[in-house]
């Protein structure tokens, strides 16, 4: 069926290739932001390496280290998310299956992946999620 589903997508050999090598580079550059809010190389029980801050022991002091801790916890999140989400697409494009929305099994616009390379659902099944919300 992965066959079928590749000869639906109007990508050019030179397009998915382009695709492929802008997602490894973001994927680097993800990891290379995650190590530099990341607490050695220890994980936490949760998945996530966030280091907490040490500014001090004053209480304005206490208060920005759980400012910033919490807004590394929240951007660890986003970047990891990114990267399941670039893994995801790399996956696809192996299986042949990318370009092809999840969801009807309809060709996704070229210019849509083009802008938006990680997509896997076409506008319009997008939108009827989005308007479910």
């Amino acid at each position: 069926m992965a066959s079928e589903k590749q000869k639906h997508t109007d990508l050019d050999k030179e397009t998915l290739e382009q695709i492929v090598k802008e997602l490894n580079k973001r994927r680097s550059q993800i990891i290379e932001d995650l190590e530099l809010i990341a607490k050695d190389d220890e994980t936490e029980e949760d998945g996530m390496k966030a280091k907490f801050p040490d500014f001090g022991s004053k209480s304005d002091e206490n208060a920005q280290e759980i400012s910033e801790y919490s807004t590394n916890l929240a951007t660890e999140k986003v970047l990891q998310s990114t990267i399941r989400d670039i893994d995801s697409t790399l996956e696809r494009i192996k299986k042949g299956t990318y370009g092809i929305c999840k969801y009807c099994d309809k060709e996704i616009n070229k210019k849509r992946l083009v802008a938006r390379p990680v997509a896997s659902a076409c506008i319009e099944c997008k939108t009827k999620l989005q308007n479910q919300i």
